[in-house]
């Protein structure tokens, strides 16, 4: 049995002697890798998942307040809504979705409400 795998050596190295072996070019098999594309949420959607905004609001059903598609459909994303939004944020309101109103949130950032209401108006259905 070990002359016989002595002699299956032998042969196959005296063949591989005689092959061409080209140094330059080296070939590695990898496998076919699928891409994943992982979106993070942004920063107004991290805020809103950390406030009070969930408890009347959802991004596709009306809940106490209108869902953010809703919102997104009513205002286009613009300067002008989007100064108008950050009030209503700020400042609570009503009258505009229902006779329910919205409460206020004074100690909310100027800028935390802004990234809110972007990500709020970006959400198109």
């Amino acid at each position: 049995m070990k002359i016989k795998h002595l002699v299956i050596t032998i042969v196959l190295v005296t063949l591989s002697s005689f092959t061409k072996f080209n140094s330059d070019k080296i070939y590695i098999a990898t496998p076919i890798k699928s891409e994943v594309i992982v979106q993070q949420p942004s920063e107004g959607e991290k805020l809103i998942a950390k406030s009070d905004c969930i408890g009347c609001h959802n991004k596709d059903k009306k809940i106490v307040g209108p869902s953010y598609s809703e919102i997104a459909k009513k205002y286009p994303s613009n300067n002008k809504n989007i100064n108008y939004l950050i009030d209503k944020v700020l400042s609570g309101g009503s009258g505009v979705w229902g006779p329910v109103p919205m409460l206020a949130h004074p100690t909310l950032k100027k800028e935390d409400a802004k990234s809110m209401v972007k990500y709020i108006l970006s959400i198109k259905k």
